[in-house]
């Protein structure tokens, strides 16, 4: 989300008040009848001050899309990241905002035309105090906006309309090694909240059908019950996206995980996405010899793929069932 550059009230109002100052010296050198000059000059600024206050609010308020219309994983995104109700609140204070000065604007504006000239500059400096407290009466909303523009900075851009698969699986069972394989580049990183390194994408194009696969280190590789809320609402974000899942086990064990407690993951995981389907790769099988205890393992042979991701074994197997996987179809609304 790309939010503008946020002013500090003090900027605001310097920026408000100078652009004033300028054209009141425009009006001084214009030939204006001596009774009605000074007034015009005190209102020109005012006007001018507001407008100037206005439009740099608007700017920012253009910019953020509104977040219904979002789709539900940057919806959800973004209420993990900063929190939705907090940008809610924080763009109301500068609608706020923007009504009082409109009204503040022709309030004066209306108070110089109708008064004596000789009192437009106390009603200047009335309308500017006004204008000041207000400014500075969103500063908190101001100070959130760029809180949240630091923090969504560098949210990742998703291919909505590409078939998307999501990789899950203990740390070091193979998972950025496959992505390598499969996308055949090095995938993008995009900062993705409570992950430690951020999500990697990648891309690939088969059979003129665009395939998104999706790694997220830190997040779907523990069991769910050692997850935190904040977590648990990161997988819904994943949930919105994913139209199939990799589960990667490390047939080895070298990952420092047993499978039994590989085993569990899955399970767990199959429980948070019950509506997706779930593909179990049996990775790092070039360091196994006896593979019947790996088989204890397989729920379905025929959803389950043996491959080594370093040697790029098994890797065609795998290409075949992303040909076959088809995007979901999601009701966005009602889903969220």
């Amino acid at each position: 989300m790309m939010i503008p550059t946020i002013p500090t009230p003090d900027e605001l109002l310097d920026k408000g008040f100078s652009r004033g100052k300028k054209q009141a010296d425009l009006m001084r050198t214009q030939k204006i009848p001596k009774h009605l000059k000074g007034k015009r000059i005190e209102e020109r600024r005012v006007i001018t001050s507001c407008q100037v206050i206005k439009d740099k609010l608007k700017s920012i308020l253009d910019s953020v899309p509104d977040i219904e219309d979002l789709p539900p994983f940057y919806q959800d995104y973004i209420d993990i990241t900063v929190g939705v109700d907090d940008m809610k609140q924080a763009l109301g204070g500068l609608n706020w905002a923007y009504s009082i000065l409109t009204q503040l604007e022709k309030e004066y504006g209306s108070k110089i035309r109708k008064n004596p000239s000789e009192k437009a500059t106390t009603l200047q400096k009335q309308a500017y105090g006004r204008i000041a407290s207000v400014v500075n009466k969103i500063k908190k909303d101001l100070d959130f906006l760029d809180f949240a523009k630091a923090n969504l900075r560098n949210m990742p851009t998703i291919d909505f309309d590409a078939t998307t698969i999501v990789i899950a699986g203990f740390p070091n069972v193979g998972k950025s090694t496959l992505l390598n394989q499969i996308s055949g580049a090095d995938p993008q990183i995009a900062n993705y909240p409570f992950t430690t390194k951020g999500i990697q994408i990648g891309h690939v194009e088969r059979h003129w059908k665009s395939i998104q696969i999706i790694d997220t280190p830190g997040l779907l590789d523990r069991p769910v019950l050692e997850m935190n809320d904040i977590e648990l609402n990161a997988i819904v974000a994943l949930e919105h996206l994913a139209d199939a899942i990799l589960f990667i086990f490390d047939a080895s064990e070298t990952c420092g995980f047993g499978l039994e407690s590989q085993y569990n993951l899955l399970k767990q995981i199959e429980k948070i996405f019950d509506n997706i389907p779930v593909i179990y790769l049996f990775n790092k099988m070039d360091l196994i010899e006896d593979t019947s205890y790996v088989e204890q393992y397989v729920d379905e042979l025929d959803n389950s793929i043996f491959i080594s991701a370093i040697e790029g074994e098994g890797i065609d197997k795998i290409n075949k069932v992303l040909d076959s996987v088809k995007k979901i179809e999601r009701n966005e609304e009602e889903e969220y």
